[in-house]
């Protein structure tokens, strides 16, 4: 297991990552490392068809399909041991999900798991006990992606509830949530706090890292920002248009636009819990399903 290199490829409705990680040679298998040898993240925003056409576009099909054979090539010049490729929220909804992932499977060899939103949920939180700021005590993760919101809570270090939400940043853009998924949202959160009074929030995916960086006032120590500093971060960026925001703010293109609608679910999530802190580790999909093939290694 010593050097052995792992890969996954997480693919999301805003974008589409390869997340490249090798163990260190430390002698002792419980305190080894992964080191990270690659992130690469290509803005393929498979949702801005889904969310609106029901289906994948032949001409981002095509995109994916190219992308994934790149993919392949990566993974061959990093030596890559084990890899694991999982699709989200878009690909769930999509009607030519499927049809889809079986081209690819036999132009490159890869093959694509669909997975539900709670799998997912499990990938990125199953192995990141140790992001717990303070041990013990109630969490909630909390992950905002394109097309979904994926929450779950932990008590005294232990997994106890897991929810899925149609509420991601393209499906705001494109008027695409429900008023239901916001009101069972709600109705969630609220029945956590009442049952478990004080809850902390970890806030994970590529928008609260971003706004994590931007905030003025944030503990790096801690690693965590303050929901009032969100919300004013929150008040400035809103007003203008994703143009004014790459130029204020030096965003990329494909994140002006939905940092806004991400910010909005962690304030939502902020106000029913009562969290007065975001804490920010930086982990995700992919790193959770590196996590998962290294402790299955382990076991």
């Amino acid at each position: 297991m010593e050097n052995k290199c792992y890969a996954a490829i997480d693919i999301g409705s805003n974008a589409v990552r390869l997340l490249i990680k090798k163990v260190d040679s430390c002698e002792d298998l419980m305190r080894r490392r992964m080191n990270k040898v690659l992130l690469l993240r290509v803005p393929l925003r498979l949702g801005f068809d889904v969310f609106i056409h029901g289906k994948v576009s032949d001409e981002r099909a095509e995109k994916l399909l190219r992308l994934m054979k790149s993919f392949r090539q990566l993974m061959k010049i990093y030596e890559v041991d084990e890899y694991r490729a999982c699709a989200t929220s878009a690909m769930r909804d999509s009607s030519n999900g499927k049809e889809i992932i079986k081209k690819i499977k036999k132009s490159t060899g890869i093959n694509i798991e669909i997975i539900d939103g709670q799998e997912e949920a499990r990938l990125i939180y199953g192995n990141h006990i140790e992001c717990q700021p303070e041990g013990k005590g109630n969490w909630i993760y909390v992950d905002v992606g394109g097309g979904s919101t994926e929450i779950n809570l932990m008590v005294n270090n232990k997994l106890t509830y897991s929810f899925s939400y149609n509420i991601g940043t393209v499906r705001m853009l494109k008027g695409a949530v429900k008023k239901s998924s916001w009101r069972l949202m709600k109705d969630d959160l609220e029945k956590l706090t009442a049952k478990y009074g004080k809850i902390n929030i970890i806030g994970s995916g590529g928008n609260i890292n971003r706004l994590y960086r931007m905030a003025t006032k944030k503990d790096k120590k801690k690693k965590r920002m303050a929901v009032e500093s969100l919300k004013m971060l929150y008040e400035n960026l809103k007003p203008l248009s994703p143009l004014q925001r790459m130029e204020r703010y030096s965003l990329k293109e494909d994140r002006a636009d939905v940092i806004v609608p991400a910010a909005e679910i962690f304030l939502f999530v902020s106000e029913i819990t009562g969290a007065k802190y975001i804490h920010v580790p930086e982990v995700g999909l992919a790193d959770g399903i590196i996590d998962n093939l290294y402790a299955k290694d382990l076991s």
